[in-house]
Formats: structure tokens, C-alpha cells, sequence
């Protein structure tokens, strides 16, 4: 598979990888002993960043739009997530106010949905 491929399974940022990572294909058998068996830049990256979109939008507790709204276009470490996290800048309450709403709303409609085919 490709590197950013592999990447993404491993839920690193494929630019903070080593060089022989990202250029040269991995397999699922490879991909299964990293997953298994992490080496310790891959353990280092799961730890202290920089992380990837969809782990800062998670551990922010916003969507991936939310994140590019608030300005964060590139990938953050977990000290500038913790930072962001202590600061509560006003876009990052308005933006986990917002997805929580949303959250809701998803969570309102499956309900109604599951209601309708219980009875029918």
C-alpha cells in the first residue's frame, strides 16, 4: 500500500515520518508487525505529534471544519493541543459547542430513524 495509506492505519502524519517510510510501499505484513510491534519513532509520533487532521480535531473535541475555521491548518503536537486545550481561545468554545450540537442532531435523527423501523 502507499505510505500515506499506511499512515493514515497507523493514525500518524505521514510528513513526520521517517524518510524510508514514505518512500517506499509497505505491506499488510509489515503494516500488522508495526501495528503489533511499534519502533520507537512511531511510538515518539503517537505520543508527542505532530498529529494528523482527524487526532487534533478528536482530542480537541471539534469537527475537521471546525480546525480550519479556528485557523489550524497544520498539523499540532500534543504540547500545542494541550496548549489550545488550557488557553480555550473563543473559536475553540464556539467550534465545540457547535459540534456538540451537531452530535446531538445526528444522534436525534438515528433515534427517530430506529423508532420508524421498530415500527413498521
Amino acid at each position: 500500500m502507499k505510505p500515506a495509506t499506511a499512515a493514515k492505519k497507523l493514525d500518524v502524519y505521514l510528513p513526520a515520518t521517517p524518510a524510508a517510510f514514505q518512500d517506499n510501499p509497505i505491506t499488510r505484513t509489515e503494516l500488522a508487525a508495526l501495528q503489533a510491534d511499534p519502533p520507537q519513532w512511531l511510538e515518539d509520533l503517537r505520543k508527542n505529534g505532530p498529529h494528523p487532521k482527524n487526532l487534533v480535531a478528536a482530542k480537541l473535541g471539534v469537527s475537521i471544519a471546525g480546525l480550519k475555521r479556528g485557523g489550524v491548518v497544520e498539523a499540532l503536537t500534543t504540547e500545542q493541543i494541550n496548549a489550545l486545550i488550557e488557553e480555550k481561545p473563543p473559536w475553540l468554545i464556539a467550534e465545540r459547542d457547535s459540534y456538540q450540537a451537531a452530535l446531538s442532531e445526528q444522534r436525534r435523527v438515528k433515534a427517530l430513524r430506529a423508532e420508524k423501523v421498530r415500527g413498521n
